[in-house]
């Protein structure tokens, strides 16, 4: 729903379908098909800025396009995938194959689109075939910046007191090849997203649109693909959305696609790392800044003839897109199953969502200061964030008549007893007190929790009968309520023998009456 979002947008602001097609990586026929969905449903109009939310996209959707069949998992040519690569690799075209296998075996089962699919994937398996080569292209000023990582060894990190591995992180402005460059020890989509916000603060502007690569080990790997992953699209998606740049990433396995952050990479570390024996992040920081200010970007760059720096200053600052007005909180979004306990994990913290969709997939938009989660596309709760190993608990989320299990203090049981009247009061206190070993919790939490789903005069009835007869189970509760005995009178019997059955005689009476006969 949230690509549909940028379909929409980029529909209203005029934009026509091969600009859609390449910067939201998808095909044209798809495009056209959504857009007559939604043109059905009446959401194609409007401003750019006042977009339809996600819940209700999916409600028009699913009006719109009802769910088809699965498509098939296997290639019907799978079995004659041999005999296909052969020819293919003679130059053979998928057309000539197809005739050819539909003229000579009658039982030949493919069609011509699977053996062009097919075709196209030994093409890929062989390599990069000529006109596949990327051709440099100039970019105005402001226009496009490219982001790249690029590992450059270990280093030792003052906070861990460990060495660790570190990456580089640069991005490189089209026009006048000024870079911004920072080490850093993981390559997270909170890293990723403080990266982008500290070079756009660097540059003082914005670049319309970023070039970012498939990073192999971390947060954008075949992001924008088919089978992408939508958690790393949401996050960076929001964050285009805040400085209003537009992503168009470079195909995967496709590095000459982005060449100029490539070759800036390439002269970093020839330039900056080879001569020197960096072996602490903090020193390594401040000599990278300086490098960059006073070599790199004073150097006569090789294809331009021209120093980035004053390139930079002269015609790119002033053609970049003005930063928002706030600073850009970081958001990561995540995906987390909600457990059997009604809470899903986030960062080594718990927070709880509604019982009853024990076991789905839930989607936590994860904030400095709160975690939000989502179902389908509908916000369930906004928790404020815990330290790890804490619990965000709301009592509503968990099924009634079972929530207050959780609590393990004598004291909240006595609050909750209190509440129903002195005389469960005084039953909790005494059953509590009954043993000095044996733990009588469960006890009372199951005494508690039954009386208090009856009216408190008949709860105050029981367990005042319960303790007259010192019967104070949950068991013996729970029958008296169940038979009604609550409601008739108790019997007056001496409280002077108060151990033993219900129908045992005092001592003393039968002593008296012994002797009594004797005399």
């Amino acid at each position: 729903m949230h690509r549909l979002q940028d379909l929409i947008r980029l529909h209203r602001e005029g934009e026509g379908s091969r600009v859609i097609a390449r910067q939201l990586r998808m095909g044209r026929d798809t495009i056209r098909h959504y857009l007559r969905a939604l043109a059905a449903a009446g959401l194609l109009d409007g401003e750019p800025e006042e977009l339809p939310e996600l819940e209700v996209l999916r409600r028009a959707l699913a009006e719109q396009l009802p769910p088809r069949p699965p498509a098939r998992q296997v290639s019907t040519l799978e079995g004659w995938r041999e005999v296909i690569e052969a020819m293919h690799r003679r130059g053979a075209g998928p057309r000539a194959i197809f005739d050819r296998l539909r003229l000579e075996h009658p039982d030949f089962p493919g069609s011509l689109s699977a053996l062009k699919r097919l075709c196209a994937r030994f093409s890929r398996e062989r390599g990069v075939a000529p006109e596949e080569v990327a051709i440099p292209v100039e970019t105005e000023p402001g226009a496009l910046a490219q982001v790249d990582f690029t590992f450059v060894g270990k280093l030792y990190d003052p906070d861990q007191g460990v060495l660790r591995k570190c990456w580089l992180f640069l991005m490189t402005l089209g026009h006048s090849r000024h870079m911004h460059c920072q080490l850093v020890f993981d390559q997270k989509v909170t890293t990723w997203v403080r990266l982008h916000v500290e070079a756009f603060e660097h540059f003082g502007g914005v670049p319309r649109v970023i070039v970012p690569d498939n990073l192999k080990a971390a947060v954008i790997r075949a992001a924008f693909a088919a089978d992408d992953d939508p958690a790393i699209q949401r996050t960076y998606r929001e964050l285009a959305r805040h400085y209003g740049f537009r992503i168009d990433p470079a195909p995967p396995r496709s590095p000459e696609k982005k060449g100029k952050v490539e070759s800036n990479a390439k002269y970093v570390k020839r330039n900056f790392f080879l001569p020197r024996e960096l072996a602490d992040v903090v020193v390594a920081r401040t000599e990278l800044q300086r490098w960059v200010r006073e070599i790199a970007g004073t150097r006569v760059h090789g294809t331009t003839g021209r120093r980035p720096l004053e390139v930079f200053e002269a015609e790119e600052r002033v053609a970049l897109l003005p930063l928002p007005s706030s600073r850009y909180e970081i958001v990561q979004w995540k995906r987390a199953q909600l457990h059997r306990d009604c809470h899903v994990q986030i960062d080594g913290a718990f927070y709880s969502a509604p019982w009853r969709l024990v076991g789905t997939d839930l989607w936590a938009r994860c904030t400095r200061a709160s975690v939000v989660l989502y179902h389908q596309d509908e916000r369930l709760w906004t928790h404020a964030r815990v330290p790890r190993g804490r619990r965000s608990t709301i009592e509503s989320h968990l099924p009634e008549g079972r929530r207050d299990l959780r609590h393990r203090s004598s004291e909240h049981w006595l609050e909750r007893a209190k509440a129903i009247g002195p005389e469960t009061l005084l039953l909790v206190q005494e059953v509590f007190a009954s043993d000095d070993v044996l733990s009588k919790l469960r006890a009372v939490q199951a005494i508690v929790t039954h009386l208090v789903k009856h009216p408190r005069d008949r709860a105050e009835a029981a367990a005042r009968r319960a303790r007259h007869y010192d019967s104070r189970s949950y068991v013996a509760i729970k029958n008296i309520l169940r038979q009604g005995l609550d409601l008739e009178p108790l019997e007056q019997v001496s409280r002077r023998w108060s151990k033993g059955s219900r129908f045992a005689r005092n001592p003393q009476d039968f002593k008296e009456t012994l002797y009594g006969n004797a005399r």
